[in-house]
């Protein structure tokens, strides 16, 4: 009987076993199906930039956008940063992204103001709002929805793109001791506060950092705002103008923009949409976050080891500019509808963050000195 029993409970383990094996043969083949998979679709976008490549900062931002976008996304969309100059110049980004030779782009909208006179006010304001302040306008006050309205005719989808915080007065050749002293003065300064300049008697000139130093070096600018320490000590600015102004009344809080081509965006499947979304915000507050800790290194050293003249600009200098920025903002709005629509959203919500900052920002800074 015990040879009889043997036999069967060996055939009943080798039944079982030889099910393991059928089992284990189906989940391979399941593995070796998904490998014959069709691969996952990389789209690759292409960016330009007003900067420099890699330039401290404003070109380092899209840099790690792109990376993020990269990362975030495992590898499906590919964005290729161009510096100015790469692909396109500087102040042709607009153009290239709205006509879908690049996909995206990154720079600063009062660029624009020849086409869109109204896009000034999605960068800076002379003593308008600072860079908290046009966060909260954007995101949560209504602006970004005017802002989007704008470009839409131009296929075009707007962004915040990173703020620099209160940029300084700028480098100077000569001293400014009084509002005389900037009649006739040829200064780099783009935007509205280039209207304020000329309404003042000064000559704004348009140039792209890149061209700064040198122009400033040769004489062909007398003087020069870029954007604070940070930047303008990567510029080497110190070494072509003598004297270094603040406070920044020009800007005061530099909005810089991403450009995304409408129609490449609504190609893109929802997951990327929000995964591009996500990383410029990201992007946004990185920028301010970078310019904050670094402009306080970059200010040691032009003091301390470059020995640079920095002065504030005389309370008369400063109260005629703030009146010409008055008159400017008169003029302007008096002959653009767009310029008056979004001045009045604009100008509705500084005032209410003014009152609110009063008491907190402002009063704690008093407190804390």
């Amino acid at each position: 009987m015990l040879r009889k029993i043997i036999p069967l409970c060996c055939v009943a383990f080798a039944l079982i076993l030889g099910g393991c094996g059928d089992n284990s043969q189906r989940v391979n083949t399941s593995s070796t199906s998904t490998k014959n998979l069709p691969p996952v679709q990389t789209i690759e976008w292409k960016l330009v930039t007003s900067w420099p490549k890699n330039y401290p900062g404003l070109g380092t931002a899209p840099e790690r956008f792109a990376k993020n976008v990269e990362a975030m996304s495992n590898g499906r969309l590919k964005i290729k940063v161009f510096g100015a100059g790469e692909l396109v110049p500087g102040f042709e980004v607009f153009d290239t992204v709205s006509a879908g030779t690049a996909q995206m782009g990154h720079s600063a909208a009062y660029y624009w103001k020849g086409k869109i006179p109204a896009a000034q006010f999605f960068t800076a304001i002379p003593f308008g709002m600072n860079a908290q302040e046009v966060n909260g306008w954007l995101h949560h006050g209504g602006g970004l929805k005017l802002w989007q309205e704008l470009y839409a005719p131009f296929n075009l989808i707007p962004a915040a793109g990173g703020n620099t915080g209160v940029q300084l007065a700028g480098w100077f050749k000569k001293e400014i001791n009084a509002v005389d002293d900037l009649k006739g003065l040829k200064m780099r300064i783009p935007g509205l506060g280039g209207e304020v300049l000329k309404k003042l008697g000064g000559v704004p000139v348009s140039l792209t950092g890149g061209e700064l130093f040198t122009a400033l070096q040769t004489g062909a600018i007398d003087a020069t705002e870029w954007v604070g320490p940070y930047n303008d000590l990567a510029f080497g600015l110190n070494k072509a103008a003598e004297y270094y102004y603040y406070s920044g009344w020009h800007e005061p809080g530099a909005n810089l923009e991403f450009l995304i081509n409408k129609t490449a965006f609504e190609s893109l499947p929802s997951d990327l949409q929000a995964i591009v979304n996500a990383a410029m915000r990201v992007a946004n507050t990185d920028m301010l976050d970078e310019y904050t800790a670094r402009n306080n290194e970059a200010l040691e050293q032009l003091k301390n080891k470059h020995n640079v003249d920095i002065r504030p600009l005389p309370p008369e200098v400063m109260s005629a500019l703030k009146q010409a920025m008055s008159e400017v903002m008169e003029e302007q709005i008096a002959n653009d509808a767009k310029m008056l629509e979004i001045w009045t959203a604009y100008n509705d919500f500084l005032q209410q963050v003014s009152q609110y900052h009063t008491i907190s920002e402002k009063a704690y800074y008093l407190n804390r000195e």
